[in-house]
């Protein structure tokens, strides 16, 4: 059965970051850009902020098992001849100002691979600063710090492929993600496997000719799952070994670095198993029975509205303090601050 309420309140109240939690991440974003740009030296060579990640695509969840959630900003750069044999100096220069700064020098901060990492420990939650440079002869990078190089990328281009995928899903696709991405946290299952993996496998199951063969493909969103998971599970037992996987913004990029022969073997074969427990759960006619197998794949918050809202208006301070699952992006401006501090 397909307890579409059930999902609505999960969605709601368990999967989706809470509103005060997407407005407390947009406020720490500005915060930390308004800092780069205050920088005397760093601030003429910066053009703008731009969300990336689940935070724009809006398959962002709410933190499972201890973990932190994080969201991943580009911080657009103006392209430094001076720089171009040595490209790193993008990281370093966006890591100095933060590791001089008055309050985030203070706080747990890093530079890794492509980006500037700060923590919020108390708040488990971190922001990922990535530098990213539109050359002169118009191609848009990022910086490989590991390997002294950059590295071509389409953020925007990203993100407008999954929305188009998300248009002909019925709104859905965004929605199957984000439960993906909690029964992988949920469960600790297929953990190796990166989100922007789990978003473009999906993504690359709906197509628009499913529709027409049965317009109801992607009615709801348990009809959405099952038929999402369904056809990943196809996809992935056709390809026996690792394949190449494709940037769907630009086909020369592939995610390939991102995964293992033994982290796609696993994930092949946790996606095998939990299609399976979906459409047994879906199609199990007795109501109690249905619900006690969507509970074992996704945990007893998998209620009906009134029991979720209830355990909700006793349950976590947050709730308490009346933060509600938000599944909106906040509005967020390309430079400034929005106000709160950092």
């Amino acid at each position: 059965m397909r307890h579409t309420d059930y999902f609505d309140s999960f969605m709601k109240n368990t999967v989706n970051l809470s509103q005060y939690n997407l407005d407390l991440l947009a406020s720490r974003v500005d915060a930390i850009y308004a800092a780069l740009k205050a920088d005397p030296d760093l601030g003429p060579r910066l053009v703008k902020k731009i969300p990336q990640g689940s935070w724009a695509q809006e398959t962002i969840i709410s933190p499972q098992n201890g973990k932190p959630f994080d969201a991943d900003f580009l911080v657009q750069m103006t392209e430094e001849a001076d720089w171009s044999d040595d490209v790193q100096q993008y990281i370093n220069a966006v890591y100095k100002v933060i590791h001089h700064h008055s309050i985030y020098g203070d706080m747990p901060h890093s530079r890794k691979c492509r980006c500037v990492y700060v923590e919020y420990a108390n708040n488990r939650m971190h922001v990922d600063i990535v530098p990213y440079v539109i050359l002169t002869d118009g191609r848009q990078v990022i910086i490989n710090r590991d390997d002294n190089a950059f590295e071509t990328t389409d953020p925007s281009g990203f993100t407008q492929w999954m929305k188009d995928k998300d248009k002909i899903a019925n709104r859905k696709l965004r929605k199957v993600i984000r439960l993906l991405k909690f029964l992988r946290d949920h469960k600790n299952s297929f953990t190796g496997t990166k989100s922007i993996l789990l978003t473009t496998l999906l993504g690359m199951q709906v197509e628009e000719w499913k529709k027409i063969l049965d317009p109801g493909y992607y009615s709801d969103l348990p009809t959405a799952l099952l038929h999402m998971v369904g056809d990943l599970d196809a996809w992935l037992q056709a390809r026996p070994t690792k394949p190449s996987i494709a940037d769907p913004s630009n086909q020369v990029v592939t995610f390939d670095h991102r995964w293992s022969e033994e982290t796609y073997a696993y994930f092949r074969d946790r996606i095998h198993v939990h299609a399976a427990e979906i459409r047994d759960a879906y199609e199990e006619t007795d109501e109690e029975e249905s619900v006690k197998k969507w509970q074992a794949l996704f945990g007893d918050k998998f209620q009906a509205p009134e029991a979720s809202s209830s355990s909700r208006k006793f349950g976590a301070a947050g709730a308490a303090a009346g933060f509600t699952g938000g599944t909106n992006l906040p509005r967020i401006s390309s430079s400034g601050r929005s106000g709160r501090a950092g």
